[in-house]
């Protein structure tokens, strides 16, 4: 009896045992098996006028996820006397989900249309762009009546209306697509109504000035099952040569952006650059990167598909202004991603990075480890990447070396560095209006901070590696650059 007790007892020992296994190997499959969530956003606007040299405005605005789910205006005018663009009731909503059916829906109207004191007039326009886990679609946007310098235009999307000598008109301007890229789908579709661009002075206004009625954008970001790799091959190993005394020494690559990986798009675009572009340098060696007329505002931190916020700032210019290199140092990653569309970074002396997006082509410096200094012409303003259907901008990130642990997040925000460096003063990283965590005291990279160091060779240094940056900064001190005014570009 008490051996079928004995054994009557193991077995169930066993048989809880088993429950237990089994349960938490569903549990580990379960919380495997759990999607990472979407990232979506929505955005629209009224009236977007940019300017160089001016502040501009935004009326009707809305964004989502965060507040301000509707915009509306009774009547908008700019400037005060409506010279540029006067127009009747504006409003805009938007709207998102992130669970569930995910989607993100972007809603613009706006009646009694007049730009140019009558040049281009429109009863009405009617922007809508949707996006979800798998589509995204601008169907729904119109114009109504839209009539250009006297004569009346049938709007057709993508449609590019000549305004004489002095710019042109894009109607219905819009994207839409759901590409995969880096195991995401991104799903995202963008319309401006109406998008005037002007290309040479007129009404009192400068070259370069854009007016965007009617504009909506959503985009949803979501995982995909990643393809299994292909089945591996059995090689046989075998032993490197030792290199000789008289082999090349090999350098460490170049460091690795903290963006996502990149798809290469073939065949980058090249300009050659100004010859007589001149700037003095602020007293810590940093200069503003658009030269000519520009202007930019403060849009760090807002929400973004994809990155979930804004890791920058916009600067805003005419199409092909140049872009400056910041400081001396080294450009990097030199390529196309779906995202930035043409883009670069730039490592100074000390190893912060700077990050350069949506450009129109690269000037001959843009080369991979090429050095460059303060200053001189690297590339040239668009809005490649995400960024089409919106004004021409640079997007311009700063990523401190005392940050670089922390990835793609590890930024500051700019806003405080480019007013100070088009006022030519500087201010430290440490200092910045943005969020930058305390350094560790036990951490071996520098300081964040903006002195930059001369250094006869740091293309071989990483920010990830403190031994490397090390060695770099405390290498001889190159007086290569250290003029008050920039060489031309």
């Amino acid at each position: 009896m008490r051996g079928n007790i004995r054994i009557m007892g193991n077995v169930y020992w066993r048989l809880i045992t088993f429950l237990l296994l089994a349960g938490c190997l569903a549990a580990v499959a379960t919380g495997a098996s759990t999607p990472a969530p979407a990232v979506v956003s929505a955005a629209a606007h009224g009236v977007t006028v940019v300017a160089p040299g001016q502040a501009g405005a935004v009326a009707a605005s809305a964004t989502a996820p965060g507040p301000g789910s509707a915009g509306a205006a009774d009547a908008f005018a700019y400037p005060a006397d409506g010279s540029l663009i006067r127009t009747g009731v504006l409003a805009a909503s938007v709207s998102s989900r992130e669970t569930g059916a995910v989607g993100a829906q972007g809603v613009s109207d706006g009646y009694t249309i007049s730009i140019f004191n009558g040049e281009i007039t429109a009863d009405s326009v009617a922007a809508r762009a949707k996006a979800s886990a798998t589509a995204a679609d601008a169907a729904g946007s119109a114009v109504a009546n839209l009539v250009v310098l006297g004569a009346p235009v049938a709007a057709a999307p993508n449609q590019r209306v000549p305004l004489g000598d002095w710019g042109y008109l894009v109607t219905l301007e819009q994207v839409a697509g759901a590409a995969v890229a880096d195991a995401t789908r991104n799903a995202r579709a963008a319309v401006n109504a109406l998008h005037v661009v002007l290309t040479a002075e007129h009404g009192g206004q400068p070259a370069g000035t854009e007016i965007l009625v009617g504009h909506a954008e959503a985009a949803v970001s979501t995982p995909v099952q990643a393809t299994p790799p292909p089945p591996t091959t059995t090689t046989t190993a075998t032993t490197p040569k030792p290199p000789s005394r008289t082999s090349p020494r090999t350098r460490k690559p170049l460091p690795k952006p903290a963006e996502a990986p990149e798809r290469v798009r073939p065949g980058k675009v090249f300009r050659k650059p100004p010859g007589d572009i001149s700037a003095p340098l602020s007293p810590a060696g940093y200069v503003f990167p658009v030269y000519g007329p520009s202007s930019f505002s403060d849009t760090f931190g807002a929400p973004r598909a994809g990155v979930i916020w804004h890791h920058g700032e916009d600067i805003f210019a005419p199409l092909g202004a140049p872009l400056l290199a910041v400081a001396d140092g080294t450009i990097f990653s030199v390529g196309w991603n779906n995202r930035g569309g043409y883009r670069l970074w730039l490592r100074d002396r000390e190893g912060n990075q700077f990050y350069y997006a949506h450009l129109s082509a690269y000037s001959p410096l843009a080369v991979d480890g090429r050095e460059v200094h303060a200053g001189d012409v690297i590339a040239f303003m668009g809005n490649t990447g995400d960024a089409q259907t919106t004004p021409y901008h640079l997007h311009f990130e700063i990523h401190p070396v005392g940050l670089l642990p922390m990835g793609y997040d590890g930024v500051v925000k700019p806003f405080a560095y480019l007013s100070a460096w088009r006022r030519l003063q500087d201010i430290a990283f440490g200092a910045a209006g943005g969020w930058a965590p305390p350094v560790p005291a036990t951490a071996t990279a520098p300081r964040p901070g903006v002195l930059l160091l001369g250094s006869t060779d740091i293309s071989s240094a990483s920010g990830l590696e403190p031994g490397s940056l090390e060695r770099a900064l405390t290498a001889p001190v190159s007086a290569a650059g250290s003029g008050t005014l920039l060489r031309n570009g």
